[in-house]
């Protein structure tokens, strides 16, 4: 009799282990969301980056769909910020950097010889792992973006400094002080300064390199429910090493490890919850990484 009850016991245990994800924060993004198809936005095929002799990037093939979060996620060194930045061509300012494969923007080959990278950049826009306001006032860092594009005359530009401050969860905050540094904002504020920056031009796309590893908790917090709020205009595409984060957050998450090979690319849920490769599994549950 109790062997019979260990065995259903264990069975028990089997099943909700299945079920349940391999880490201790659970998958929360809107699931309606997730499900709504979309197209390809951006998209790479055999994909290989390399800085001299080093390969960063091997063959890496996937599809990002459009509004949609998606979280890049791995080991140090791995090559993820690697592929973020070969999105917007961040790339080409590493002289010893070389590109093989294809990586496309709605379809376009963004390495085809007839591609300005400025112009790519301003559709795709992207904010770094650490706070970078402009030495100017909190205005003229919004405003910048479009000055810079010859904008400036065709908008209402307080209008869109607005927008893009209240897109940004920032304008309650800096209303009546837009003429003051944005150097004196406290680090999460600087950094809501710079994703209204990144958005105030328009883009398509937010390209986010751990956007808050340099934040406190409840600074992370906001920027993590910025980025459910802004999806419903822009593509994310997330790199982030916080596993947490990447199931709060996210609708897709792609796994890169060790050689930039990209070994799982699957909704949030399937990846934490039921991963494909064993070495997914072993990685988001500490075995290595």
């Amino acid at each position: 009799m109790s062997s019979n009850t260990t065995d259903t016991s264990n069975e028990t245990e089997s099943t909700t282990d299945e079920s349940s994800t391999l880490i201790e924060t659970e998958v929360s993004v809107d699931s309606q969301r997730s499900q709504t198809p979309t197209e390809t936005v951006v998209s790479a095929t055999n994909l290989s980056v390399s800085y001299g002799e080093q390969r960063a990037l091997s063959d890496v093939s996937i599809e990002i769909p459009e509004n949609k979060v998606t979280a890049i996620i791995g080991p140090s060194g791995c090559g993820k910020s690697t592929f973020l930045r070969s999105i917007n061509r961040m790339n080409d300012r590493i002289p010893s950097c070389s590109v093989d494969g294809e990586l496309r923007f709605k379809g376009t080959n963004v390495y085809a010889d007839h591609v300005d990278p400025v112009a790519l950049r301003r559709t795709i826009g992207q904010v770094f792992q650490a706070p970078n306001p402009f030495p100017k006032s909190i205005y003229d860092n919004v405003a910048y973006g479009l000055r810079i594009q010859g904008k400036a005359d065709d908008v209402d530009l307080d209008e869109a400094v607005e927008r893009a401050l209240r897109g940004a969860a920032l304008w309650d905050e800096v209303d009546g002080q837009l003429e003051e540094s944005g150097l004196d904002l406290s680090g999460g504020q600087q950094q809501r300064l710079c994703i209204a920056r990144a958005i105030a031009p328009d883009p398509e796309v937010i390209l986010m390199d751990e956007p808050t590893s340099a934040l406190d908790p409840v600074a992370a917090s906001k920027i993590e429910d910025l980025i459910d709020e802004l999806v419903s205009e822009y593509t994310v595409i997330i790199v982030t090493h916080n596993m947490q984060q990447a199931a709060r957050i996210s609708d897709k998450t792609a796994v890169f490890l060790t050689g930039g090979e990209l070994v799982e690319f699957d909704d949030t849920a399937t990846v934490f919850e039921n991963p494909a490769d064993s070495r997914v599994e072993d990685y988001i549950t500490g075995k290595f990484g």
